[in-house]
């Protein structure tokens, strides 16, 4: 055998085999027979010119015919985009554009059977649209979404809006909307994962119903930051992630940063998992599990430099049942949003009914390290092997008339000048400081085996 003609041959063979393979995955090529090329079916790329029609026919078609559209890099103006029931729309991700021309609506579908968009541009310009569109692209009763390595920029309203949809939104930007970054209401079956949003106007990822219900959207691994409250309240917006009557939704592993209020709220959600999130600089309270909820897993979370850090409450509302475990908590300001009827802020974990607070450590807070029950708004609660340091009063506990039992027991409490356990009257000490002295005259209460320093 001739050595110099065999290397020679095994070389061109490697290097032809990454050209085939490039060949293969490249979708203006004609190995993929499949795809329709939209520059070929007439899509200008001229910034000046809107394409809506145009694409709204080659979409049509694709559909028609179970195919997947392309299109090449470039700017294109459209508006009215409406999908049809079978959608494959692809880009050279970061490099093609649809911007908003101006009209009712940019981007469209109602009942679509598969729906995929990946590597494209989304950019709204700032053009408003109509009042009953809820965002740039609104997809409603979507059964196979899957938006994926997208940008969405630029809205006047929300970016994208998903009503009752099911499928998953990942590796994705959403940037600069005037509302939320994306809402989703009434899900069916959502994961939104590993995605970005920041500097929206109003929220970050917002998952709501309408009416309570079983929801069970996965939120995970998403980066959330700088998210205002433009629209003013006091915490109906600002929000990172807020999950409004959505039970069994699970949050988890997001980065959470900058936000006028909450990291994560759960309103009158049921069944709620928030679990090793980053929660940091929150203008409000960190983490919320608040109104009519029942089951809140709040656990592993990291939180520096909120207002407050973790808040279980409204048992008055009929919110009960808790588990606060694992979080490593620094720096509570106490320093909030909005003027405050009573100690909101500064506290590092509050909690009222029916809740475990376990293993949590908490260095520097502004007013409590831990406040269990508010007025007689306190049931069943224990309070045990937790670290609190730096923070003037260690543990507030109500013990006015009507307020339940609580065991806080096993904790460490360092450098709590006001007392390391203090019965309270509201927000008013009633007591000594119960580690030291006991909590005889106080029944309801077993306060035992806490170290102090």
């Amino acid at each position: 055998m001739n050595r110099r003609k065999f290397l020679a041959g095994a070389l061109g063979a490697a290097v032809a085999a990454p050209a085939a393979a490039a060949a293969a995955t490249d979708p203006t090529g004609p190995v993929l027979r499949g795809t329709l090329n939209a520059a070929e079916l007439g899509l200008n790329q001229q910034k000046a010119a809107d394409q809506s029609l145009v694409l709204q026919r080659i979409l049509n078609t694709a559909s028609e015919q179970d195919r997947q559209v392309f299109l090449p890099a470039g700017t294109y103006m459209v508006s009215n985009l409406r999908l049809p029931p079978r959608v494959r729309l692809s880009g050279v991700a970061g490099a093609t554009r649809l911007v908003f021309s101006g009209g009712d609506s940019m981007i469209t579908a109602a009942r679509s059977e598969v729906l995929a968009l990946s590597g494209l541009i989304i950019d709204g310009a700032g053009q408003p649209f109509a009042d009953y569109v809820a965002g740039l692209v609104h997809l409603a009763e979507c059964d196979g979404v899957a938006i994926e390595d997208c940008v969405v920029t630029n809205s006047a309203g929300n970016g994208l809006a998903l009503d009752r949809s099911a499928g998953r939104v990942v590796h994705t930007t959403v940037t600069g909307a005037a509302g939320a970054g994306m809402r989703a209401i009434e899900s069916t079956g959502l994961a939104i994962t590993d995605n970005v949003v920041t500097d929206c106007g109003n929220g970050g990822i917002l998952v709501w119903r309408w009416t309570a219900g079983d929801d069970g959207t996965l939120v995970t691994g998403n980066r959330v930051e700088r998210i205002a409250a433009k629209a003013g309240g006091t915490g109906e917006n600002g929000n990172g992630i807020n999950i409004f009557r959505a039970h069994g939704v699970i949050v988890s592993g997001n980065r959470i940063a900058d936000c006028a209020f909450t990291s994560v709220r759960a309103n009158s959600a049921d069944n709620v998992q928030i679990t090793g999130n980053s929660c940091l600089r929150s203008g409000e309270v960190a983490i919320y599990s608040e109104f009519g909820f029942a089951g809140a897993l709040i656990a592993n979370n990291v939180i520096a430099g909120a207002a407050t850090g973790i808040s279980v409450t409204n048992f008055d509302s009929g919110g009960h049942i808790g588990v606060v475990s694992g979080n490593i908590l620094r720096d509570i300001t106490g320093k909030g949003p909005y003027p405050s009827g009573g100690p909101t802020f500064g506290v590092g974990i509050g909690v009222e009914a029916d809740v475990a607070v376990t293993g949590n450590v908490i260095d520097g807070a502004a007013l409590y390290g831990m406040q269990l029950g508010w007025g007689p708004y306190l049931r069943d609660v224990a309070a045990t092997g937790n670290v609190i340091r730096r923070a003037p009063l260690g543990i507030a506990v109500s013990v006015v008339e009507g307020a339940g039992s609580a065991v806080i027991s096993d904790n460490l409490i360092s450098g709590a000048g006001k007392g390391a356990v203090v019965g309270m009257s509201w927000d008013k000490a009633a007591t000594g400081d119960l580690a030291l002295n006991g909590a005889k005259d106080f029944p309801k209460l077993l306060v035992e085996r806490n170290r102090i320093s």
